[in-house]
Parts: C-alpha cells; sequence; structure tokens
C-alpha cells in the first residue's frame, strides 16, 4: 500500500514546481531558450508550503535560433557574455530535471506540475527544447499547469507578476525583473502565499 506524502495528498500526487524562462522570442520552435530556472517548493507540518531551492541555468542558443532584438531588449540578456557560463540545451534540461526528479521521489509524486505565470508560454519552450534535445524523461506533466496570472487575478484582481506580488504584501525590484531566477522566485513566492490561505482537507 503506498504511503501517501502531504505533498503527495495536496495536489492528487502531482509536485507543483514553479519555473521562469527568459527566451530570444515568443516562438518555442523558431526562438532561442536562453535562462531556466526552477523553484523547488516543500510544505511543512501544518500543510503551509514554502520555497525550499532554486536550480538555473543559461542557456546557449541551438543552431538557427531567433533572437529577436525586442525580446533581447527586455530581458538584458548578453548571448555572447564569457562570464554568462551558458551550456547546450541537452546538458542544461537534465541540469533541471535531476532535481526535479528526485523531490518527486521524495514526495512520493507521480509528476511535476509547472507552476509559472503565464505557464503555458514557459512550458512549450521546455517542452520543445526537451523535444529538440532528445530528452524522454521529461518530469513535467505536458500540457497541465498552474497559472499564477489566474490564481492572482481571483484572490487580488491584479493579472501582471510585479502589481500581484504588491498587492500580496511584497516588494518587487524592478531592477531585477526578468530575470529567471529573480520571477521564478518571486512567482513562487506569489504561488505560496495565495495557496496557503485555501484550507484544504484531504480526503
Amino acid at each position: 500500500m503506498t504511503e501517501f506524502t502531504p505533498m503527495a495528498e495536496r495536489f492528487r500526487g502531482y509536485m507543483p514546481v514553479v519555473v521562469d524562462v527568459e527566451t530570444g522570442g515568443f516562438n518555442e520552435s523558431t526562438d532561442a531558450l536562453l535562462q531556466i530556472a526552477a523553484v523547488l517548493l516543500d510544505i511543512n507540518e501544518a500543510g503551509q508550503f514554502y520555497c525550499r531551492e532554486t536550480v538555473s541555468c543559461h542557456v546557449t542558443p541551438f543552431a538557427g535560433a531567433n533572437l529577436d532584438p525586442k525580446s533581447m531588449e527586455v530581458n538584458g540578456i548578453d548571448v555572447d557574455h564569457p562570464f554568462r557560463l551558458a551550456v547546450d540545451e541537452k546538458i542544461a534540461l537534465p541540469k533541471i530535471f535531476k532535481p526535479v526528479r528526485e523531490a518527486l521521489k521524495h514526495h512520493s509524486c507521480t509528476k511535476a506540475i509547472l507552476v509559472g505565470h503565464n505557464a503555458n508560454f514557459d512550458l512549450k519552450f521546455i517542452n520543445t527544447a526537451a523535444a529538440r534535445s532528445g530528452i524522454k524523461r521529461n518530469p513535467f506533466h505536458p500540457f497541465s499547469t498552474f497559472d499564477t496570472v489566474t490564481l492572482a487575478g481571483l484572490v487580488y484582481g491584479q493579472t501582471v507578476l510585479a502589481r500581484s506580488v504588491r498587492a500580496a504584501g511584497m516588494d518587487w525590484d524592478t531592477g531585477e525583473a526578468h530575470s529567471a531566477i529573480y520571477d521564478a522566485e518571486m512567482t513562487a513566492m506569489l504561488f505560496c502565499n495565495i495557496v496557503n490561505q485555501v484550507s484544504f482537507m484531504p480526503n
């Protein structure tokens, strides 16, 4: 008989992982994936979620990848910077996937579910890069997500990440925005803040 953990009980065996990507555009098939950050969450004895660990990686654009000037202006990434220490997608994705799979095992969960602000955007880039790299062990559910746009709209009446974070009573640093790590960590804190307000009684 399987012994379910508090994490596995909370979302029907799914484990939320907060992800943010920075890219060279909006098309996951043609535009470069440039940075990935994932925040692993945990749950305490009181059933409250909190941020446990952030893993991240800078990514080298795949061969022929598009870098849209407008997107590059927003994210501020210099793909040729010597200290960016970017790696190929085939190396970057396993660096993110490995700790996610370890957490899945630890929590007795069946699949990770991507949490993001406009989560479908991040999931499409992750899935497409994994397929392009021939990576078959993708720990994320192929299409289901938790979107903090919807959650924040419901709870705070806000859909923009910065405004949602401020509405939740947290600080927002505009100078740090559009870094995958910063955006993922703020999205994670927003998600935890919202979920922790909801009373949950497992069946």
